[in-house]
């Protein structure tokens, strides 16, 4: 059974960075692209950044140029490093699959960007 287990949120001020860490268990994640997305207050659960098994990467326009993602086979890690962060990325961040597969939805971890 495959668990999957994000870290790294917080509480920082605008313009700081933050960098998520999301576990996987199970060799699932070798076979894969993995997906950060994230839910903010009242809205829909929006994706954030992909990365293929190969390594190539996508963002969301709201993003790019902020946030990287990158993935250590080795350790079954996905990461999720954010830079120049505003508010209004305020959420929970999650890790799943790409294309995302409703049993593998974790607990998330929190980030907020406030002064």
């Amino acid at each position: 059974q495959v668990q999957i287990v994000e870290s790294g949120g917080g509480l920082v001020q605008p313009g700081g960075s933050l960098r998520l860490s999301c576990v996987f268990s199970g060799s699932i994640f070798l076979l894969y692209g993995l997906g950060w997305y994230r839910q903010a207050p009242g809205k829909q659960r929006e994706l954030v950044a992909t990365i293929s098994s190969a390594g190539n990467t996508n963002y969301a326009d709201s993003v790019k140029g902020r946030f990287t993602i990158s993935r250590d086979n080795a350790k079954n890690t996905v990461f999720l490093q954010m830079n120049s962060l505003k508010p209004e990325d305020t959420a929970v961040y999650y890790c799943n699959t790409y294309p995302a597969k409703d049993i593998y939805w974790g607990q998330g971890t929190q980030v907020t960007v406030s002064s």
